[in-house]
């Protein structure tokens, strides 16, 4: 008998992935944890049965969220991450030797521990001595911070469930304010292709825009999440994604990557025509 995961992306779109087994399940106070191993993409993580990284592809997302404002802010130090409990932003983060502190606050307790477990590819840093893991809600840690943090990296998952407070514009709020003067804030973005995926996209970029005087989307294909287009958000109460781009000084760092350069990095801010407009529309 062959076991298939399917993820539904529409009431008439789904993917489906051929399974070799299931190597963990378990329910935990906010969510049902699932791991499988598969041929095509290896081992992949679901979330009350959405995606949420495959082995195969992980490096792109966590690639794309990480580097991107890292390349743009001349001095990040200290860095909060919301969220991430795979482990993958954390891998990318520690790469860099002048970044002093990351903290980590994911809600769930046992996605890190099955992750740690199960995914070594993405979790093998979290014990970093830079690292500070905190098991509490995101949008309650951040009210009690401020003028903090260089960079916050929003690592959340959709807009619905345990991450539901992480799209809200009190959550922006007061990721402004825990933001240093020049800080920058990054968070995954959703997708622009169907219909109620391009409408979470808005809610957010609308919040967003109303948060943070430079405000712009930026774009990566990542085969594994509906429709493949999937963006990502970058706020700043100073730095232009583009124009303040230091291509020069991040190719000087020696850091090897698989789908991030400073040349995508400038290009991945061009975007279609019909998301541009989806964009304005809230804007």
């Amino acid at each position: 008998m062959e076991l298939w995961f399917s993820e539904q992306h529409t009431p008439h779109v789904k993917l489906s992935i051929r399974v070799n087994r299931q190597l963990f399940s378990g329910q935990s106070d906010f969510q049902r944890i699932d791991v499988f191993e598969s041929k095509e993409f290896g081992r992949f993580l679901t979330l009350d049965g959405y995606m949420m990284l495959t082995e195969k592809d992980e490096f792109i997302y966590h690639e794309m969220i990480t580097h991107v404002p890292l390349a743009v802010h001349p001095c990040v130090k200290k860095v909060l991450v919301i969220g991430a409990g795979d482990g993958g932003v954390i891998r990318e983060l520690t790469r860099y030797t002048g970044i002093e502190q990351i903290d980590m606050v994911e809600i769930d307790p046992l996605v890190v521990e099955v992750c740690r477990k199960y995914l070594p590819q993405t979790s093998c840093r979290l014990d970093d001595p830079r690292v500070s893991i905190f098991y509490e809600d995101g949008l309650r840690f951040i009210r009690s911070r401020e003028n903090e943090y260089d960079l916050i990296i929003v690592d959340s998952t959709d807009p619905f469930g345990p991450g539901e407070g992480l799209f809200t514009k009190e959550f922006y709020g007061n990721c402004y304010k825990a933001l240093k003067e020049d800080g920058i804030m990054v968070n995954q973005h959703e997708s622009p292709f169907y219909a109620d995926d391009a409408i979470a996209c808005q809610r957010a970029h609308k919040r967003i825009v109303e948060s943070f005087p430079i405000s712009r989307v930026y774009q990566a294909h990542i085969p594994t999440y509906p429709s493949g287009h999937w963006l990502f958000g970058f706020a700043s109460k100073r730095y232009h994604p583009v124009h303040d781009l230091n291509a020069v000084g991040w190719n000087l760092l020696g850091i090897n990557t698989r789908y991030y350069t400073p040349r995508v990095h400038a290009g991945a801010f061009a975007l279609p025509a019909y998301v541009e407009e989806l964009l304005r529309d809230v804007e």
